[in-house]
């Protein structure tokens, strides 16, 4: 039951995080990558560090801090910094989908650093998933921008930082909490992408800043920063990182739909067979016995 509801909770974090990609996508023009991730993990930190502080969040054991912080540092920092330069070679749903091999790089690494095993049944459904997400996007992959090989392969070498994000937390979170690891990970994150930006200037760009773009820029930070990853460690404190990855095949699924309801593009019969097979394979993974 745990591994269903982490699931559950996974699914609505992956969809925050579809979100976030198109929004990311908008600003895109107006910021730099590392602004981006400035106002994206600023803006979640202020809405992370309270929520820990009035809940009591368990902190990170002191000999906890200094790996913490780097998974912080690797993951809010590195990861999302690159997660941004892909964003500006190519569409947000053609990012996702490079976003989705989360669960391939997930499975793997789990069964290489032997923290997970990978069974036919885990495999089959990542398998079936990702395959969704492909079928749901196949119509729109002719009008990729010139040049969107670049965003993608960047994207997909950086999902490997978040591959190992996911497979090394889980036995951090559970001698804290979830919410107190998140908080000192994104923490540390914010911290060298703020110092970052006072030397290179990214963080000047805000001032160029418009009504439309802070609004956007605001629901980065709180639906698609705070909103999105403290569910996703509640995801990875009760299901195996394997399965919690699997939720991020919806990621361009939620990209698709919202771009459909922005700019008037429609439900393919693709997206509706993507979706259909995206949450076959979440099932057939999440179904196994653990």
């Amino acid at each position: 039951m745990s591994e269903w509801v982490g699931v559950a909770i996974a699914l609505v974090s992956s969809c925050l995080g579809g979100s976030a990609a198109a929004i990311t996508r908008y600003l895109a023009g107006n910021a730099d990558p590392i602004t981006l991730s400035i106002l994206r993990w600023g803006i979640g930190f202020l809405c992370v560090l309270p929520a820990a502080l009035l809940l009591r969040a368990r902190w990170p054991q002191r000999e906890d801090w200094p790996a913490v912080a780097a998974l912080g540092f690797a993951f809010f920092g590195v990861f999302f910094v690159f997660y941004n330069i892909a964003m500006t070679f190519t569409t947000a749903a053609r990012a996702s989908l490079a976003l989705a091999t989360l669960p391939l790089q997930t499975m793997v690494v789990g069964a290489l650093l032997g923290i997970e095993p990978l069974t036919k049944r885990k495999t089959i459904g990542v398998c079936v998933a990702v395959l969704g997400v492909v079928a749901a996007l196949a119509s729109g992959l002719a009008a990729a921008p010139a040049g969107a090989w670049r965003g993608e392969l960047i994207m997909t070498g950086a999902v490997l930082c978040m591959a190992f994000y996911n497979v090394w937390s889980r036995p951090f979170i559970r001698r804290s909490s979830a919410l107190g690891f998140l908080t000192v990970g994104m923490g540390t994150g914010a911290a060298a992408l703020i110092l970052v930006g006072l030397f290179t200037g990214s963080i000047a760009a805000l001032n160029g800043f418009g009504t439309p773009q802070w609004i956007a820029g605001i629901y980065l930070g709180v639906a698609g920063g705070a909103l999105a990853f403290i569910l996703w460690v509640l995801a990875l404190e009760r299901a195996s990182p394997t399965r919690v990855a699997n939720t991020m095949t919806v990621n361009p699924i939620a990209a698709g739909l919202l771009a459909t309801q922005l700019v008037g593009e429609p439900i393919t019969p693709n997206l509706v067979i993507g979706l259909i097979a995206v949450f076959a394979g979440i099932w057939i993974a999440t179904s196994e016995a653990a």
